[in-house]
């Protein structure tokens, strides 16, 4: 089971024919391929199934509500898929977009509730040592480079001092570890093999936020 050249090409076709005509003759061709790339997403959760508790995957519609945007092309050339995590106690979520140039693999917290975000920012400002440890973990560095990606405030929140030495964790709006794929990468054999290696990686940084988010700073269970 994997993702196959005519996957790819159709989203190519796609990105250059971004009309409502070219979608409409060549429906029944998309219908095809989606229902095989759905096929892929559930041996996706299969494998993630095989060491983590998934509650559901949503997969995203190719149509694009254009309704409030500028750019009015009516559909988004990619496939994506997103696994959540099962109960409150689990927490972090996982994603994957397929897209020409553009496909990558992400988990974590984007753009987590205020209070979400209050508490892991209580939490670093306290003590950042299990933050930088997981930054600083093998796997974490050789699948996502070591580093949270995501939107950062200029300074510091309101209510943390802005010389604070973790500053740079203090700032971040949202949790986000990535990683990129060529086009070369997602047609491999090995590909779901490597998505697969990718997200068992993430479990020490989900365990980790799991518990500040189920905990107070003393440590004591708030749910």
């Amino acid at each position: 089971m994997q993702f196959q050249k005519n996957h790819v090409q159709f989203l190519k076709d796609l990105q250059k024919n971004n009309n409502r005509d070219w979608f409409t003759e060549h429906k029944p061709k998309f219908v095809q391929i989606q229902k095989e790339v759905k096929e892929v997403f559930l041996e996706m959760q299969s494998n993630l199934e095989m060491h983590d508790e998934i509650e559901k995957m949503k997969i995203y519609r190719i149509y694009r509500d254009v309704r409030f945007s500028k750019d009015k092309t009516p559909y988004n050339p990619r496939f994506a898929v997103s696994f959540s995590r099962l109960g409150k106690e689990l927490r972090g979520g996982y994603f994957l977009q397929i897209k020409p140039g553009e496909t990558l693999l992400g988990g974590g917290f984007w753009q987590p509730e205020k209070d979400d975000l209050q508490r892991i920012r209580k939490e670093i400002e306290q003590d950042a040592t299990e933050f930088r440890e997981i930054l600083e973990d093998k796997d974490f560095v050789k699948y996502f480079g070591g580093k949270f990606e995501g939107e950062e405030l200029k300074s510091a929140p309101r209510g943390f001092d802005k010389e604070h030495k973790d500053i740079d964790l203090l700032r971040k709006k949202g949790f986000i570890a990535v990683r990129n794929f060529t086009d070369a990468e997602v047609l491999a054999p090995n590909f779901l093999e490597e998505l697969n290696k990718s997200f068992k990686a993430l479990r020490p940084f989900f365990n980790l936020f799991s518990d500040v988010l189920t905990t107070n700073l003393n440590g004591e269970s708030i749910i």
